[in-house]
């Protein structure tokens, strides 16, 4: 009888073992492919802000909290689902539909350059900020888009590393990730949208180095705001173009311009000594962008300056 027990109990310290193992496996896997989606997370986490600007400063909060929620359930409810789906029985599907959407960041990328030397795009002041529901809809509308790029992008890292392929370590992976984007991003958006806030009660504290951080915050956040524009925009181009460049090589529809980019980087590495590997990445990064961006002008050229790509009211317009 004792020694059934202390057998099983053995059994059961070799599968805690297994098992914690196993959490730290998925952990591990569930940072590397955070880090792999870091454009898109950047991408979300400078568009969110943008939604609870003219709102009443109380009512910010909760609007992120709903949209963090609802991005959360676009996650874990249809996206992990229906890509894990797709690697179980199509998966030669994942790659043209990276693409798909590495494309639309492009465009988005290119629109909003195409808007500001145009000038055709949205003033400050100039939209009508719609109820609070019209507004989360919205947000969690553009973040299902770019949410499926991060949990897709998360995939395929995972399934590069040829560790486990099972369905139920991915969907423990892909979870980690979905929850883990989620918190990390909206918590930095919430953060920001309140810093003129934390900066407007630091400046009325009687501490003089209290005031000084606190006004230094509420001047910096249009200029916080402004960068975190432009380094979104850089984002889309340079992670779009970059999934387009490595889906042709994957696909095998056009290795060709991915295998000019890799060589390209090996030589800057080898020829830069210890500034190799930053200066290697930088070069696939800047190439990736410019790719990114051509690719982004053709589509934005189709749907906004070719005649047959302006819809009737921008048609009326120029008229």
């Amino acid at each position: 009888m004792s020694g059934g027990l202390f057998a099983l109990l053995d059994d059961i310290s070799v599968l805690a073992r297994a098992a914690a193992a196993s959490i730290d496996d998925v952990a591990a896997a569930s940072g590397r492919a955070s880090v792999k989606a870091a454009g898109v997370v950047v991408d979300d986490t400078a568009v969110t802000p943008r939604y609870v600007e003219g709102l009443d400063p109380k009512r910010e909060l909760p609007i992120i909290k709903r949209i963090a929620i609802g991005s959360l359930r676009n996650k874990l409810v249809f996206i992990v689902p229906a890509i894990l789906l797709l690697n179980a029985f199509i998966p030669w599907l994942l790659s043209p539909l990276l693409m798909l959407g590495g494309t639309y960041l492009c465009f988005e990328g290119a629109e909003k350059i195409w808007e500001k030397v145009s000038g055709h795009g949205h003033h400050a002041g100039e939209e009508q900020v719609g109820d609070e529901d019209s507004i989360v809809r919205g947000a969690v509308t553009t973040d299902f888009i770019l949410s499926a790029e991060i949990m897709v992008i998360s995939l395929k890292a995972v399934l590069d590393e040829g560790l486990d392929d099972s369905f139920w370590y991915l969907l423990a992976v892909m979870v980690v990730v979905a929850v883990v984007i989620t918190l990390v991003v909206y918590g930095t958006v919430a953060l920001i949208v309140k810093m003129d806030d934390i900066g407007l009660s630091l400046s009325r504290r009687e501490s003089g180095l209290s005031q000084t951080v606190g006004q230094g915050l509420v001047s910096g956040m249009p200029k916080l705001l402004t960068v975190l524009s432009v380094v979104g925009v850089a984002a889309m181009l340079w992670v779009g173009g970059h999934i387009i460049l490595v889906g042709l090589e994957e696909t095998g529809w056009l290795p060709q311009p991915y295998e000019f980019v890799h060589h390209l980087e090996e030589q800057v590495h080898h020829a830069t000594g210890a500034l190799g590997g930053v200066l290697g990445w930088l070069t696939n990064t800047v190439a990736s962008a410019i790719l990114g961006l051509l690719v982004g002008a053709l589509v934005v050229a189709v749907m906004h300056v070719l005649p047959f790509g302006k819809d009737e009211g921008e048609t009326a317009a120029t008229h």
